[in-house]
């Protein structure tokens, strides 16, 4: 399932900005969906995960009380609300989607577009 994420952008550190992830063809309520991100020189980690049906979220320990991620089914349509910016929160931003609750980053053979946030301090 190839996603777009998008929303990113420049801010200053303590700000906000909401990221969206959609599908263009697959119906995402069929998946549970995933946010990863990838800063210059480092390897792609996980960010937080949302179940198909929005019961269950899992969040990064980096970012545990600062990012939320949500879903609009109907909208076909996953958020990640990042509050509290901190210059290493850097990075590209991905969404993936996957049938199994697995988030390795080994799950995805490929990955769709993503979008930078750059944090300024």
């Amino acid at each position: 399932v190839q996603l777009q994420a998008y929303g990113g952008g420049l801010v200053q550190a303590g700000g906000s900005l909401r990221l969206s992830c959609a599908a263009s063809v697959q119906t995402l309520s069929n998946y549970h969906v995933g946010w990863f991100r990838q800063a210059p020189g480092k390897e792609r980690e996980f960010v937080a995960a949302i179940m198909r049906t929005a019961g269950l979220t899992s969040h990064a320990d980096s970012v545990k009380g600062r990012f939320t991620i949500s879903r609009d089914n109907a909208k076909n349509t996953v958020y990640l609300q990042m509050n509290s910016l901190k210059p290493e929160d850097t990075a590209i931003y991905y969404c993936a989607a996957n049938v199994r609750w697995n988030w390795a980053t080994t799950e995805f053979g490929s990955w769709g577009q993503g979008t930078q946030v750059t944090v300024s301090s």
